[in-house]
């Protein structure tokens, strides 16, 4: 039924059977989007363990009529098979990210983070524009961090951690 739903600029997402609409991002959420695309395919480029990718770009789960998000960055392992194949699967994920905007905090701070967590998905963060800092989960369990100066992330078979300099980041995506 999302299918047939008309392009009206809105983000439909499907989880648990629940449709969730979110209005279109503003410029700065995108500007941070782009951003991190743009380091993460960077570094990844080295190792080539990962495919980051940007929303619009359907994951799913399990039964895909009821299971259906888009994050707004996200990593897909790479095996030496290549890319999983289109839609993604949550299993497929080593990373996925969501920016933070008025109209979506519940969502991404609560109900993806669990979501995401719950399906394997090995690290979740939620990037805040407003606050210029990062909240992290590694795991279902993990409390969670704040991360306000820098955040490294290490997929398995990478040599050297991708390390973002939340200033130095921000300071960018906003120039």
């Amino acid at each position: 039924m999302v299918d047939a739903l008309e392009d009206d600029g809105q983000r439909y997402e499907l989880i648990d059977g629940e449709l969730f609409v979110t209005p279109s991002p503003v410029d700065l959420h995108q500007l941070v989007v782009g951003e991190l695309h743009a380091r993460l395919r960077d570094y990844l480029r080295a190792y080539r363990v990962g495919k980051p990718m940007l929303s619009p770009s359907d994951v799913r789960r399990g039964d895909r009529t009821r299971n259906r998000v888009q994050p707004d960055v996200f990593v897909v392992r790479v095996t030496e098979s290549g890319r999983p194949p289109y839609p993604y699967d949550l299993g497929d994920l080593l990373l996925a990210v969501e920016v933070a905007s008025p109209s979506s905090r519940r969502l991404d701070y609560h109900i993806k983070r669990e979501l995401y967590l719950r399906e394997g998905v090995e690290e979740y963060w939620v990037i805040d524009p407003d606050a210029r800092n990062v909240l992290r989960w590694r795991e279902r369990s993990d409390p969670g961090e704040i991360l306000s100066e820098r955040v490294e992330w290490q997929p398995a078979g990478a040599r050297e951690p991708f390390v973002l300099t939340l200033e130095e980041f921000f300071d960018e995506a906003y120039s």
